[in-house]
C-alpha cells in the first residue's frame, strides 16, 4: 500500500507511476475523493459531537418550552451525528478499498514493458562452442544422459511440467541450495524453512493477488494459498509487529518448495525444467529502513552477483522496466545467464525493491526516536533454484555428454569434478 501522506502531497507522481505500469491513474483520482470525503465527514461529524456535549449541559438547565426544544434540537443532532459517522466509514472503507488497488511507486526504473529494460552489464563471456568443434546439448538431453532429469515419470505421476530429480539431479539440486544458503549466512541472514501454505490476508499483504492471481494455486477447502516464493512467507513473518532495526537490516535466507500454476505461459518452455509448475528456492529477505532501502538493494545484487561467480556462467544483469515490475517492486534488477542452445539469456536471480508498500499492507513497523512508529522497508532476492540446474549443464557441458562440475560446487558433491553419462 503506497504512503496516503505522499499521495495526498504529490498525486502527479503516483499519476505518472501508475501509466508507466499500464495500470490506472484514475486510482488516485478516485482515491484522493474519498479521502477529501472521509476527512470532510470526520470534520463534521467532530462538530456536531462537540455540539451535542454543549447542548448536553444546556438540557440539563433548561425547564418548560425551552428545555423541550433543546431535547428535540439533541434528537436531530444524534441522527446527524449517526449520519456522518456512517458517511466517513463509508469513504474510509472506499479509501482503503482503492489504495490497496494502486501500485508501488516506480524509483528509477527504466520506462516501457517487458522489452525494455536496460542492460546494466555483462559479466563472463559465453563459450564459442562451433570453435570447440561440437554442437552443444539442451539441458535436458543432457540431463536424461546423466539419469538427472525424468520428465517422463513426473507427467506420468503428476501431469504436465512436472518432473523427477534422480541421482546426480537431487543432488546437483541440493549442492546449488546449499551453496546458497552458506553464503546467505556468512553475509549475516538467518536461515529460515518457511511454510508452504499462507493465508489470504499474508498472499494479499505482499501484492500477489493482483494481475497474476491466476498464477497461483489456491485450496478453497481450506482458504491457503500455496507459495511461489518463500518471499511471501518472510514478509508476513513479522505482520502486524514493531521490529528493532537499530543494529541494521533483519535479514532471512527462506528455504522452500515454490508451486506456480504458470497459466500466463501456455507454449513457453514446454521441455525440460525452465518453467515448471514446482520448484526450489532460497531467497534473501530484507526489512530495512525506508532511507536504506536502495543501499541495501545493491547489496542483495551483489550477494546474488556472488552466487553465480560461485557457479562460473557468464551472465548480465538488466534494470527491469517499469511495465514489467510486479505490483509490489519499486524498481528491480535481473541476473540472466546465458542458454547457448537457445541463443538467448535466462533469467536466473531477480531482485525487487518494494520500498514500503509490503510493510503498509502487513502492519509491520519500526520506532523512530521520537517514539512514533512508521512502516519499514522490504527487500527480496534470489540466491539459488532448481533453474539453475539448466544453465550449469548447458554452460558446462563437454562433447562427450560429460558435465564439468564448478569448482564452487564441487565441496558440495563431495569433491566430484566431472558429471559422467549413465550408459544403458
Amino acid at each position: 500500500m503506497i504512503d496516503l501522506r505522499a499521495l495526498r502531497d504529490n498525486p502527479d507522481v503516483v499519476r505518472a507511476s501508475q501509466v508507466a505500469r499500464g495500470d490506472d491513474p484514475a486510482l488516485v483520482d478516485a482515491a484522493l475523493d474519498a479521502d477529501a470525503r472521509r476527512r470532510a465527514s470526520l470534520a463534521a461529524f467532530e462538530e456536531l459531537r462537540a455540539e451535542q456535549k454543549a447542548m448536553g449541559k444546556q438540557v440539563a438547565q433548561a425547564q418548560g418550552e425551552e428545555k423541550q426544544a433543546l431535547l428535540a434540537r439533541t434528537r436531530h443532532l444524534a441522527e446527524e451525528v449517526k449520519a456522518r459517522s456512517r458517511e466517513a466509514e463509508e469513504a474510509a472503507a472506499t479509501l482503503d478499498a482503492t489504495l490497496w488497488k494502486i501500485s508501488n511507486v516506480i524509483d528509477g526504473a527504466p520506462s516501457g514493458g517487458e522489452d525494455d529494460y536496460v542492460v546494466v552489464k555483462h559479466v563472463r563471456t559465453p563459450r564459442d562452442f562451433a570453435a570447440e568443434g561440437f554442437e552443444p546439448r539442451d539441458h535436458l538431453a543432457l540431463g536424461e544422459g546423466l539419469r538427472a532429469i525424468d520428465m517422463a515419470r513426473g507427467a506420468k505421476v503428476s501431469g504436465a511440467r512436472f518432473f523427477f530429480l534422480t541421482g546426480i539431479g537431487a543432488r546437483l539440486e541440493l549442492a546449488i541450495l546449499n551453496a546458497a544458503m552458506d553464503q546467505a549466512i556468512a553475509a549475516g541472514f538467518t536461515p529460515v524453512i518457511t511454510p508452504t501454505l499462507v493465508k489470504p490476508e499474508t498472499m494479499r499483504g505482499t501484492g500477489f493477488l493482483g494481475a497474476h492471481a491466476d498464477e497461483i494455486y489456491r485450496l478453497e477447502k481450506d482458504d491457503l494459498y500455496l507459495v511461489g516464493t518463500s518471499e511471501v512467507a518472510l514478509a508476513g513473518y513479522h505482520a502486524d509487529e514493531i521490529i528493532d532495526l537499530a543494529d541494521g537490516p533483519a535479514r532471512y535466507a527462506g528455504w522452500s518448495a515454490c508451486y506456480r500454476r504458470e497459466a500466463g505461459s501456455a507454449g513457453r518452455d514446454t521441455r525440460g525444467i525452465i518453467r515448471v509448475h514446482q520448484f526450489h528456492k532460497v531467497e534473501m529477505f530484507s526489512y530495512c529502513r525506508p532511507e536504506d532501502a536502495a543501499a541495501e538493494h545493491q547489496r542483495l545484487l551483489g550477494w546474488e552477483e556472488n552466487m553465480l561467480a560461485l557457479v562460473d556462467l557468464p551472465y548480465r544483469v538488466i534494470d527491469t522496466a517499469a511495465g514489467d515490475l510486479g505490483s509490489s517492486a519499486a524498481r528491480k534488477f535481473d541476473c540472466e545467464a546465458w542458454l547457448p542452445t537457445q541463443n538467448r539469456w535466462l533469467e536466473l536471480t531477480s531482485t525487487s525493491n518494494c520500498t514500503t508498500f509490503q510493510a503498509r499492507r502487513l502492519g509491520v513497523r519500526e520506532r523512530t526516536e521520537d517514539g512514533s512508529t512508521r512502516a519499514v522497508a522490504t527487500l527480496n532476492g534470489t540466491l539459488g533454484t532448481t533453474r539453475w540446474i539448466v544453465a550449469i549443464l548447458e554452460n558446462h557441458q563437454q562433447a562427450d555428454g560429460s558435465v564439468r562440475v564448478p569448482e564452487g560446487l564441487r565441496p558440495y558433491l563431495g569433491g566430484l569434478e566431472v558429471l559422467e553419462p549413465v550408459s544403458g
